[in-house]
């Protein structure tokens, strides 16, 4: 297993809290220098707050850790592609690297706003995409 995977399964765990919780099942989780220092996973339906994404969460926690707004030499897992204000926020804090799973065709930054993140970013896509896409289908028919 290379790094990208194992730190997507630790995103994935959070997604499985999300799932838990009633939330859509996005977890992300915040690497830097080898040591995650966020794990966090979706809140809007628990804070009743539409922005309360997971990368949101993450972006908040991390910068807090580091004690400063920009999440330079970081990188982001998260379980699905982000959607443009995900986008925004990470290229506002200027993460080095985007790594997701499933890509969000009807939401996702690509399709709406693909030069959104800071323009030395890195994305990896794809990575354990099987397992997350999974996780939301589980969810999503388990709604109707």
């Amino acid at each position: 297993m290379n790094n990208d995977e194992y730190y997507m399964k630790q995103a994935l765990a959070e997604a499985q809290k999300a799932f838990e919780r009633g939330e859509i099942p996005i977890g992300a989780v915040v690497v830097c220098n080898d040591r995650v220092i966020a794990r966090t996973h979706n809140l809007t339906e628990t804070l009743n707050d539409v922005t309360a994404h997971a990368e949101m969460q993450a972006i908040t926690a991390a910068a807090s850790f580091l004690g400063g707004k920009h999440l330079k030499d970081c990188t982001l897992y998260v379980t699905v592609e982000p959607c443009p204000m995900c986008a925004g926020a990470l290229g506002w804090s200027q993460v080095s690297k985007v790594v997701y799973g499933a890509a969000d065709e009807k939401r996702g930054y690509r399709k709406f706003a693909p030069g959104t993140l800071h323009p030395k970013t890195e994305v990896v896509s794809g990575v354990l995409a099987d397992e997350a896409t999974g996780r939301m289908k589980r969810f999503f028919q388990s709604k109707r």
